[in-house]
């Protein structure tokens, strides 16, 4: 490969999700940042990098960052307390979305795009984003982005079913320094109903039986879900067969497995997903590409999964970004600037 088109940062990085869909359009990534140690390990054994992880984003200096073209981060979504807000209101001052930001990760988001001014960004999080806290979490979110710090803001909520089999939404947040013409809208995403089934990431072979589920957890499983029925509840476990679509993989999936259990027939119990499985259910064992390295024990391997991002979807963003990308490859403006 010649010289990488532009360089990114991988904020939040989990296990390198968001760095492998960018690498794979050109990318090249000079900073990580990722608190978990277990994470750091999966991260490192797959990205022997030169560059060293950094740890506690909020103990993070940006000007430590170096500079960069693109910033990637899948950021957890804290509550935003108003507080500060209503006290600020009360002394008669309008508060900033970055003064309202403050007390959470999302604000060093905010803190590092404001000091390096990327020509773009891409956010990811949990589809329940845009309803958090009644709204205003993502109010205060796109008005930092957008009112404070000048970038065209576009936003998606993408279900990942026509990538992998499994029923995964997640809202995608695309900022760009300078307007263009690019739209979320218009990226193309494949017909879920046609997507892959599981028969493509299960095992074709025996799998170890201390994956299939004992007795009595089976049993609890099963009353549990009784249980909810009768109350007209829908809580339960979701049992999947080769030819069927999964569930959203969670980081609790190490607890019972009950939100992904493979049927076995009618002579054993279901089993859960091994833990390789869950990186070819997240596509980061993609047909062409180096099969993921899993350092960690299944438990940590089946948090990070859980956390982690849909690789190929993640490909797919990036190449509808690029050429907005490489359009913007010019000196920043200062601060609320966008011309």
């Amino acid at each position: 490969m010649g010289k990488p088109g532009f360089n990114f940062v991988d904020l939040f990085a989990g296990i390198g999700g968001m760095r492998r869909g960018f690498e794979a359009i050109g990318g090249r990534c000079v900073a990580t940042c990722e608190m978990d140690r277990f994470a750091q390990k999966t991260y490192r054994a797959n990205f022997p990098d030169d560059h060293e992880i950094m740890g506690d984003i909020t103990r993070l200096d940006e000007r430590d960052i170096p500079a960069h073209d693109v910033l990637l981060g899948g950021f957890p979504c804290q509550p935003f307390s108003l507080a500060g807000v209503s006290k600020t209101r009360s002394l008669g001052r309008e508060s900033g979305f970055m003064d309202r930001a403050q007390g959470t990760l999302f604000f060093d988001v905010l803190r590092i795009l404001k000091h390096h001014r990327p020509k773009a960004f891409l956010l990811e999080n949990v589809k329940n984003l845009k309803s958090h806290n009644g709204g205003d979490t993502f109010e205060t979110i796109m008005g930092a982005l957008e009112n404070e710090l000048g970038y065209f803001v576009h936003h998606r909520i993408i279900d990942a079913r026509g990538y992998v089999p499994q029923h995964r939404e997640r809202i995608f947040i695309a900022g760009f320094r300078r307007d263009s013409d690019f739209r979320f809208d218009e990226l193309e995403v494949p017909d879920a109903d046609r997507g892959p089934r599981l028969s493509s990431i299960l095992h074709t072979g025996l799998v170890d039986p201390k994956y299939t589920l004992s007795d009595k957890l089976w049993d609890y499983l099963v009353a549990y879900r009784a249980k909810h029925k009768a109350k007209g509840n829908g809580f339960g476990y979701g049992l999947s067969t080769a030819d069927g679509v999964a569930r959203t993989l969670s980081a609790r999936y190490h607890k019972d497995g009950s939100e992904i259990l493979i049927d076995q027939g009618k002579d054993s119990n279901p089993r859960r997903l091994t833990p390789r499985e869950c990186a070819r259910l997240m596509g980061f064992d993609s047909d062409g590409k180096p099969e993921m390295i899993i350092p960690v024990s299944d438990t940590r391997a089946y948090q990070q999964f859980g956390n982690a991002v849909v690789v190929p979807l993640i490909e797919a963003i990036a190449s509808h970004m690029r050429a907005h990308i490489m359009g913007g490859l010019c000196p920043p403006p200062t601060t609320g600037d966008r011309r």
